[in-house]
C-alpha cells in the first residue's frame, strides 16, 4: 500500500515518491474504476455527438468533425488506459505541520497544506463514489491556489482524517 523506503541516492527507492516526508497513504484502488467509468462515460458522450452530427449533416460530416473526431477518441482512450496508473500517483502524508499531498504522473504536483492554515475540510460522495464506498476530501485555505481534492478514500478514512485535520488545524490557529 505504501511506497517502498528510501535507497541509498534515492529520493523514494525509484517510485517518484518523495522521500523522509514521513508514512505516505494512498487511495483506494477502487477509485481506479470510478475514473474509469466517467471517463468511458464521456468517451460515450462523444461519439453519440459526433453521430448526432453525422445524421444532421446528410452523409458527410464537416471537415472539422472528421479531424477532431479520431484524435478526441484516442486522447480518452489513453486516458482511460491510464485511470489506474495516475490514482497509483494519489497519496498523502500527515507531517508535523502541515499535510503533503501528490498526484500526477507525468505532471507531478506536490502541495503542502499547513494545518494553521485550513479553513474548511469537507467530505464529499457522489454516486459512482457512494457506490463504491469512497470519498473525497476537499481542503480549503486563505489561497485560492490550493484547493486540494484528495479523492478515493473510504468513508470511515475520510470521516476521521477530516477529524483529525480539524483538531491540528485548531491547535495550530493560536497565533492568527
Amino acid at each position: 500500500m505504501d511506497p517502498p523506503a528510501a535507497g541509498p541516492g534515492d529520493a523514494a527507492g525509484g517510485s517518484g515518491w518523495p522521500a523522509g516526508a514521513g508514512q505516505w497513504h494512498r487511495v483506494s484502488p477502487k477509485y481506479a474504476w470510478a475514473d474509469l467509468a466517467l471517463n468511458l462515460l464521456f468517451d460515450l458522450i462523444l461519439v453519440a455527438v459526433f453521430f448526432v452530427i453525422m445524421l444532421s449533416t446528410g452523409a458527410e460530416p464537416p471537415l472539422w468533425v472528421v479531424i477532431v473526431f479520431p484524435i478526441g477518441v484516442v486522447g480518452l482512450l489513453v486516458n482511460s488506459v491510464l485511470a489506474f496508473r495516475r490514482v497509483k500517483a494519489i497519496g498523502y502524508v500527515l507531517r508535523d505541520d502541515d499535510l503533503l499531498f501528490r498526484r500526477g504522473i507525468m505532471f507531478e504536483r506536490v502541495i503542502a497544506v499547513p494545518y494553521g492554515r485550513l479553513q474548511l475540510v469537507d467530505v464529499t460522495r457522489g454516486p459512482l463514489l457512494r457506490a463504491l464506498g469512497l470519498s473525497t476530501l476537499k481542503f480549503v485555505t486563505a489561497s485560492a491556489a490550493t484547493g486540494v481534492n484528495l479523492p478515493g478514500l473510504p468513508a470511515e478514512e475520510a470521516e476521521a482524517l477530516r477529524d483529525r485535520l480539524i483538531d491540528l488545524a485548531e491547535t495550530r490557529r493560536s497565533g492568527l
